[in-house]
């Protein structure tokens, strides 16, 4: 009987320390979802909380990425996941799907600008991942498309990854068979590119 209070106390306390642990929050689409990945645990954003654990930093991740979302949908769900789980951090990655889909540029930077400002007034800090588009979509929509993620950056003083493929892209061995989305062997580089930039936020 003592020793099965004592796990029950102890499981308490962990449910507790973790409630509490602060949160950060990945929204984003299926790059971040794990597209197409045979096991969930090899996407970045779990090799991220792994990270996070073994590097002792003491923050609670939260996968809210939906496979295909637009930055339209994004903005619909942000309001009910800044309730829900009152995030310290926000990693935004979205805009993708929009470039894929030719939606209007400035429909996109509308979209991602009220997101920036929505998380910003729950007292989250945003971090920004940046896209871009293959080249035949023409240098004016890819160039332009580009431009919403360092205008965005710099207009609201936003940490930014230009590029969150950087190093994939054009590596045929690290995406899957659509040469859109990271096989497993390219999320561990998600990572990497996530880093430097999340890093120093995690201290603040």
């Amino acid at each position: 009987m003592k020793r099965l209070f004592a796990l029950a106390v102890m499981m308490i306390a962990s449910a507790s320390a973790q409630a509490e642990a602060p949160v950060i929050l990945v929204f984003g689409d299926s790059i971040s979802a794990g597209y197409g990945l045979a096991h969930v645990e090899q996407g970045w954003v779990e090799l991220l909380k792994t990270r996070l654990k073994t590097q002792g930093y003491g923050y609670q991740v939260v996968n809210a990425s939906v496979s295909g979302e637009t930055t339209a949908g994004g903005l619909a769900r942000l309001p009910r996941a800044l309730e829900l789980h009152h995030p310290k951090i926000v990693v935004l990655e979205l805009g993708g799907n929009d470039g894929l889909r030719a939606l209007p540029i400035a429909q996109m930077r509308s979209n991602l600008t009220q997101m920036v400002d929505l998380a910003t007034a729950s007292g989250a800090k945003v971090l920004l991942l940046g896209m871009r588009m293959p080249p035949n979509y023409g240098p004016q929509y890819t160039e332009q498309f580009a431009m919403v993620f360092s205008d965005l950056a710099r207009e609201k003083k936003l940490p930014l990854v230009p590029f969150l493929l950087t190093d994939i892209a054009l590596s045929p061995t690290l995406l899957q068979g659509d040469d859109i989305h990271p096989n497993a062997a390219g999320q561990p580089i998600l990572v990497e590119n996530v880093w430097p930039t999340l890093r120093p936020m995690l201290a603040k």
